[in-house]
């Protein structure tokens, strides 16, 4: 076993660990903490009533709603219908599949503001969709919703998908043979395993619609106190030259965010472990 791994860290293809650790630290360094570092230093300057006044104006507030309340619904529909579309691009072959199957991947690949112009053309009053909807989508809080919605989806479909091609159909077979009907064969055999993934790509989903901003601009209206998402909120700070100010929610943000994620990575380790047992 030593000599094992004495010859694998002699030939390894990657440089040692040291080396690489460097390396490693250095790229996090200059690519996020140094930015992140760079926000929180910006807001020390503030006074604790002069930071309370940035972020808790009216104005703020609203848009923390909007922006938590759209993104976390936007997640858990994601979340829904993305088990649905992972499922049935895994389990089922049918004409198209791979045009489909790529499709998937759209909001990756479309410019945001593309993707929010298209919306905003889709779902206004005289769109193909806005006009046969008895409701106004376009300029609305319901369009954040929808931005929020379409860019998060591939994060819940590319999260699920490995783990539902491993997942063995004996054990769905075997439950069936047991006379488990099919509800109860995806809640106590399928849901179980793809709880974690499931989580992963909700936790994805839901802090990539925390920081979207291109595709929300178009169709959200930019009203403030009733459609001004958090970042645009930010912008108009920095445009305004309150830098002190945008630093400020910026850090709310970006601390809410961590610790939303956090929850939710404690929330899997609690899962795994007890599926474990």
């Amino acid at each position: 076993m030593f000599l094992s791994r004495a010859l694998l860290r002699r030939h390894s293809v990657l440089p040692g660990f040291d080396l690489a650790l460097g390396f490693t630290l250095l790229y996090l360094s200059f690519i996020v903490l140094i930015p992140l570092s760079a926000a929180f230093l910006k807001t020390f300057t503030m006074s604790g009533p002069a930071f309370w006044s940035a972020v808790s104006s009216p104005r703020v507030l609203a848009s923390y709603r909007l922006t938590f309340g759209a993104s976390f619904g936007a997640a858990l529909l994601n979340a829904l219908f993305g088990l649905i579309v992972a499922w049935v691009l895994v389990r089922y072959e049918f004409p198209a599949k791979r045009v489909i199957d790529a499709l998937v991947d759209l909001p990756f690949a479309l410019p945001t503001a593309v993707a929010g112009i298209a919306l905003t053309a889709l779902y206004s009053s005289n769109g193909w969709i806005g006009q046969s909807l008895p409701f106004k989508v376009s300029f609305t809080p319901l369009g954040v919703f929808v931005a929020l919605t379409f860019i998060g989806l591939p994060f819940v479909v590319r999260t699920l998908q490995p783990v539902l091609e491993d997942l063995q159909q004996e054990l769905e077979e075997a439950a069936a043979t047991l006379g488990a009907s099919r509800w109860q064969t995806f809640t106590r055999v399928i849901f179980p395993v793809i709880t974690p993934a499931l989580l992963t790509g909700f936790a994805l989903a839901f802090a990539r619609a925390l920081g979207e901003y291109g595709s929300v601009i178009f169709i959200a209206g930019n009203m403030p106190l009733v459609s001004e998402i958090t970042p645009l909120l930010i912008i108009t700070k920095l445009e305004q030259y309150d830098y002190t100010g945008a630093t400020a929610i910026a850090v709310v943000m970006l601390v809410s965010a961590f610790m939303l994620l956090l929850a939710i990575n404690a929330l899997q380790a609690w899962t795994r472990a007890r599926q474990g047992q």
